[in-house]
């Protein structure tokens, strides 16, 4: 027996069905009696549309989803936009005042998918389980676009016109709701010569990748090329605006008694006519801004406001009537214009019929290939032959003349078959050499030419006898193109042209400027509206260059060695004993912080602050000089004490003796110890010479320590030891050799500082700055605290050994 299956369809129970029903229709009730335009603004039911305008602006840019990343950030923007739009508009704020209503009365919460949006969100179900047929309407389907359409057509021809772009998708209710408002704009934007594009998310998710939209609904600006975002709230006028905001700047010169005749003479610069509108209004049109957009290549605009007193004489000049929009183009002729059209209600055909007939000046100079092929078209079977009456010229003073007269004779002979135009030789030298055989055109020549191809190939006659602008020129060139016209064989010649040079185009540094600000404002606004998807290939570029670059450097920084650092500099030195060479290894210094040491002079201002004021645990290493000494021992001075020079403590100073001759006899006067090892007696103290001495200062202590050189000679090798050999207990243990060596060298420091009375030789710089040959090894000493200490009671004062001097003198 065979048994037959078969599936149940599903059925929905009719109770379940009812209760779906009334909970979205009770929501939809509920939703459309809370609704409240003046609450969701947050103004008063008398607010002015000032105070309304500034409450939308604030809550917009609050609510904003992109700035906004509340859930319900989306829903509470539709809110404040649609509320908006309706107290902005007054009758349809009078309207909800009246009856609490909407136009063609339909109540608005969040639109009607409110509610199917709550019951969304509480309850799960398929989709696709209502079947809801959404047919797209017929009018949009004209202005879908598709990826290939977009670059083949859309894309070069937003060189010419704005392209204003939604993105919209199935199911998008967003969609639904903004498209009233997209209606109207299109209405509104297509008669001035907007383009329209909608592109569908579902079925063109390459076309909308290439464009930046990653979500319906989005609106998109494309001009020369440039896509651009719109990210304010839908509404008509900032739709408008936004269109306005694309088109490049200075499209339009506001023209005014005193700067009209600098515009329209400004076709000999600009090779283009000028077009003149005048009108009513002080701002200018969007449409005669998109006009000036589409033709800005090849003719300048100006507009001139009527209500302004300022243009009154160009008013009069030109009898313009006030009552309706006028257009004046002018071309050579500035006095007069070229054509004139006027009409109360100006369309964008006629704008655009109008320029495109008058788009060359009578004798346009051929400044590019593009021009020369727009002017001397190429020859066509199906078309009457053209020819191209070209005057190779030059742009000094003296060719103005005949240039002149050539404008004459074109205006004369304006045939639909003739074109007339110039070049200059020295702008157009490949071309003219051509055309002139090489040679050098000492005079103006004229060349009729018809061309044969897109690749050069011309056929062409030059005019015998040049161009002077003579009435015997003028009357060879006539009779020449009469037998032009009866027979096309009178141009003998061929020749291929070669392309002209485009004597208009920016300089490359302009170009790469232009470039650089497209893409620093492209950069901004992603990162000013947080579109990230575009911005990620450039932040992860920019991260990996700044995670090599510092990975570099870290890398180098760790792996230098030790032998890179600087060293600091060592003075030559004698050879040592054991006993040094221990002490020296055992002896720290910082390195110094400087190239250079700083060494002040002890003078009457400074003496206190350096010595008598000193900090605590500070020293202050003074050298005792003259002014025949003081070049050469601050140099030797500032070498040995370098390595030192890094310690915080030590301040190094000098002390003129020809200044304060008083102050060193005063100090070892107050150290009975100091005086009796250098060996002067109260008659000498005050001739000693104390050149090359140093001392180590303690202000705050009151001890200083001593270093007393001994004259060594040239062979600082030979020289004995400095003076802490006198102070310690070592040095009183010492050979007779050692003494009388010593006792030499004292006779011989006498014999110097008597010199100059008995009129013997004194000891050159190079003898004197040996005087610090052991200075470093004291020092050295001095850091590690073996040097005697001789303490004083006060220290002497500056200004009274001064005063002393200056009595007993």
């Amino acid at each position: 027996m065979m048994v037959r299956g078969f599936c149940r369809q599903p059925r929905i129970s009719p109770v379940l069905l009812t209760v779906v029903l009334l909970i979205v229709g009770e929501q939809l009730v509920e939703t459309s009696s809370e609704y409240d335009p003046y609450k969701v603004m947050g103004v008063s039911r008398s607010a002015s549309q000032a105070e309304i305008k500034k409450a939308y602006k604030h809550l917009a840019k609050e609510w904003h989803p992109d700035k906004n990343k509340d859930p319900g950030a989306e829903d509470m923007f539709i809110k404040i936009t649609k509320s908006y739009e309706i107290l902005s508009n007054e009758e349809r704020r009078a309207n909800f005042d009246r009856y609490g209503q909407m136009e063609d009365n339909q109540p608005f919460g969040q639109s009607q998918h409110h509610g199917f949006r709550s019951f969304h969100n509480s309850f799960y179900f398929d989709e696709s389980f209502f079947h809801f047929p959404r047919s797209r309407d017929f009018a949009d389907s004209k202005y879908l676009l598709h990826h290939a359409q977009y670059n083949s057509d859309v894309l070069p021809d937003s060189h010419r016109r704005p392209y204003l772009i939604k993105v919209t998708s199935e199911w998008c209710f967003a969609c639904i709701h903004i498209e009233p408002v997209w209606r109207e704009t299109v209405q509104e934007l297509e008669p001035l010569g907007v383009g329209i594009g909608i592109v569908d998310l579902g079925y063109e998710r390459r076309l909308a990748s290439q464009l930046g939209a990653h979500r319906a609904p989005s609106i998109i600006g494309l001009v020369n090329g440039r896509v651009t975002l719109f990210h304010q709230a839908v509404v008509r006028e900032h739709l408008r605006q936004f269109i306005e905001d694309l088109l490049p700047h200075r499209l339009v010169e506001k023209i005014t008694d005193n700067n009209y005749l600098p515009f329209l003479s400004g076709w000999h610069v600009e090779n283009k006519p000028s077009v003149l509108l005048f009108d009513q209004v002080p701002v200018v049109p969007l449409l005669y801004k998109l006009t000036a957009f589409a033709f800005r290549d090849y003719v300048r605009f100006g507009y001139v406001d009527q209500g302004e007193t300022y243009n009154t004489r160009l008013l009069r000049q030109f009898n313009i009537n006030t009552y309706a929009p006028t257009m004046l183009l002018f071309k050579e002729n500035t006095e007069k214009p070229a054509d004139i059209i006027q009409a109360r209600g100006m369309k964008r055909q006629i704008m655009d019929e109008f320029v495109s007939n008058n788009k060359f000046l009578q004798v346009p100079r051929l400044v590019n290939q593009q021009l020369f092929d727009e002017l001397c078209p190429v020859k066509q079977f199906h078309r009457r032959r053209k020819y191209c009456v070209l005057l190779i010229t030059g742009e000094d003073q003296a060719f103005i003349p005949g240039n002149k007269a050539f404008l004459d004779f074109a205006s004369a002979n304006s045939k639909d078959v003739l074109r007339f135009a110039y070049v200059y030789q020295r702008q157009q030298l490949p071309l003219c050499q051509v055309l002139l055989h090489n040679q050098a055109a000492l005079s103006p020549q004229v060349v009729i030419l018809e061309r044969r191809s897109q690749a050069g190939k011309v056929l062409y006659r030059s005019v015998t006898g040049g161009w002077n602008g003579s009435e015997e020129d003028k009357h060879r060139l006539h009779e020449q193109l009469e037998l032009l016209q009866k027979d096309p064989a009178y141009l003998s010649s061929d020749t291929t042209l070669p392309e002209l040079n485009n004597e208009m185009a920016p300089m490359f540094l302009i170009q790469w400027m232009n470039a650089a600000y497209d893409y620093i404002l492209q950069i901004y606004d992603d990162l000013l509206y947080s579109n990230w998807r575009e911005m990620m290939p450039i932040l992860s570029l920019i991260f990996s260059a700044l995670f090599i670059l510092f990975g570099t450097v870290i890398i180098q920084a760790f792996s230098e060695s030790g032998e890179d650092k600087p060293q600091k500099p060592k003075p030559k030195e004698p050879p040592t004993t054991e006993d040094d060479a221990s002490s020296r290894s055992s002896t720290s210094s910082r390195p110094p912080k400087k190239d250079f040491v700083e060494v002040t002079e002890l003078t009457d201002i400074t003496y206190t602050s350096n010595l008598v004021k000193l900090r605590p645990g500070h020293i202050n290493v003074v050298l005792v000089l003259t002014d025949a000494s003081k070049n050469a021992l601050l140099r030797k001075f500032a070498k040995e004490v370098f390595s030192f020079s890094g310690t915080q403590t030590l301040h190094f100073s000098f002390l003129n003796a020809d200044k304060h001759r008083h102050w060193m006899p005063s100090l070892l006067a107050s150290t009975p110890d100091a005086a009796q090892s250098l060996g002067h007696s109260d008659d000498d103290e005050e001739s000693s010479d104390y050149t090359g001495h140093v001392l180590a200062l303690n202000g705050h202590k009151k001890y200083f320590c001593l270093f007393r050189p001994v004259f060594t000679g040239d062979d600082p090798s030979d020289a004995s030891f400095s003076s802490e050999a006198s102070f310690s207990s070592a040095s009183r243990r010492k050979s007779r050799s050692r003494s009388r060596s010593q006792s030499r060298s004292r006779s011989h420091s006498r014999e110097d500082r008597a010199g100059p009375k008995r009129g013997s030789t004194r000891a050159t710089s190079l003898e004197v700055h040996h005087k610090l040959d052991r200075l470093g090894l004291w020092m050295e000493r001095l850091m590690e605290g073996t040097l005697p200490r001789l303490r004083i009671p006060t220290w002497p004062c500056l200004d009274a050994a001064t005063n002393n001097t200056s009595t007993e003198s």
